[in-house]
């Protein structure tokens, strides 16, 4: 699948205007965003990066027919999220009694290794299911606990038990509480009519995997299982398909001066960065991002435990759902995570990480020339 081509961000991805130029950069670590729960619910959309993401535009490998057929099935399911026959939003509380599973698949889970396209499969399902914006939601499995989190459980239940479509991505296996709590409200969902949609990663001691069996899923949630239908997509990280290496890093003082001529630039001392993604919470890592059009980092270097290694990789994925362009000094970005580290039960996540930290790093090349070019 070839990467699909920039989108423009959405208005609720990008709450804060970018710095005009001229501006001094501003630092991240320099930021305290406060999310009220009522934008947890309203961002529960495709990040921008996916904004121009359809079914058109992914380009099944020919050498991965699994790609080709998971396009169609998908379409096929999309197909049946129409006007429900009340015509009417659904409310959870109104199928407390019905015990019919609905015809068809109440799930997908789309089954495959990082970067063969899952989100972009993802994505294109909610872009293509006929409903409105407010009858469909798309988050990864760390907002859906967020947003619990910040609701209560029977108030997410009902927040979103009249939609048509609830979409999952990176579901959290690695998790045991986590994993239970999300099965659960998935489970009051499905039982009120919500069809839904997930993908994965892997599970602690499925080492070296390059996807992990769809049994693992199936068994974590337990009594949802029936009502998913898995599609395996095979293939390699696009990301790395005949794509140059990531450039090597710059030295401090190039990285200052881009920042300097760059508008909406943020420029950090890579360590005061993670000292300070310690300090807020993972669910406002979006927000903190609002109006940052390029990320600077002076001296990075190896992420020394795991708790801010795992901080990290939710602040790549932000980055990366923005095509915020990353220039730093230092290590590169494959070096940051420390041998044990990749070898170990989160192994899958510092992977995604380092793939889309490089592809950010690569995205910044044009950010190093005074002219931009």
């Amino acid at each position: 699948m070839a990467v699909s081509s920039p989108s423009s961000p959405s208005a609720a991805a990008h709450a804060s205007r970018p710095i005009a130029d001229g501006t001094p950069p501003v630092p991240l670590s320099g930021r305290e965003p406060h999310v009220p729960a009522d934008r947890l619910v309203a961002e529960m959309v495709p990040p921008p990066r996916f904004d121009s993401v359809r079914f058109d535009n992914y380009l099944p490998d020919p050498k991965q027919p699994s790609q080709a057929e998971a396009v169609g099935v998908l379409r096929s399911f999309a197909e049946g999220l129409g006007t429900p026959a009340d015509g009417g939003r659904r409310r959870w509380f109104r199928r407390q009694a019905a015990t019919a599973v609905p015809a068809g698949p109440g799930g997908v889970y789309l089954d495959g290794g990082y970067g063969v396209g899952k989100t972009h499969l993802l994505a294109s399902l909610w872009h293509a299911t006929p409903a409105p914006r407010e009858q469909k939601a798309f988050g990864t499995f760390v907002e859906l606990t967020n947003l619990v989190g910040a609701l209560g459980f029977q108030q997410a239940v009902q927040a979103l038990s009249g939609h048509r479509l609830v979409c999952i991505d990176e579901f959290e296996l690695d998790d045991p509480g986590d994993t239970v709590l999300v099965s659960t409200l998935l489970g009051k969902l499905a039982d009120a009519g919500v069809k839904l949609a997930a993908t994965s990663n892997t599970l602690p001691g499925k080492l070296g995997e390059g996807r992990f069996a769809a049994a693992d899923f199936m068994r974590e949630i337990q009594g949802l299982s029936a009502r998913f239908r898995s599609l395996r997509i095979d293939g390699e990280d696009y990301r790395h398909r005949g794509l140059p290496e990531a450039p090597p890093p710059y030295a401090d003082e190039e990285v200052a001066a881009a920042a300097d001529r760059t508008p909406g630039a943020s420029l950090d001392d890579f360590g005061v960065l993670l000292a300070h993604l310690a300090r807020v919470h993972p669910s406002r890592y979006g927000a903190l991002c609002d109006g940052v059009e390029a990320v600077f980092l002076r001296g990075v270097r190896p992420v020394e435990d795991q708790a801010t290694a795992l901080r990290l990789v939710v602040l790549a994925d932000r980055l990366y759902d923005r095509e915020v362009p990353v220039m730093a000094s230092g290590l590169p970005f494959d070096r940051i995570f420390s041998e044990e580290m990749l070898a170990g039960g989160y192994r899958k996540k510092y992977f995604r990480a380092i793939s889309r930290l490089t592809a950010l790093a690569r995205d910044a090349r044009r950010l190093a020339a005074p002219n931009g070019a």
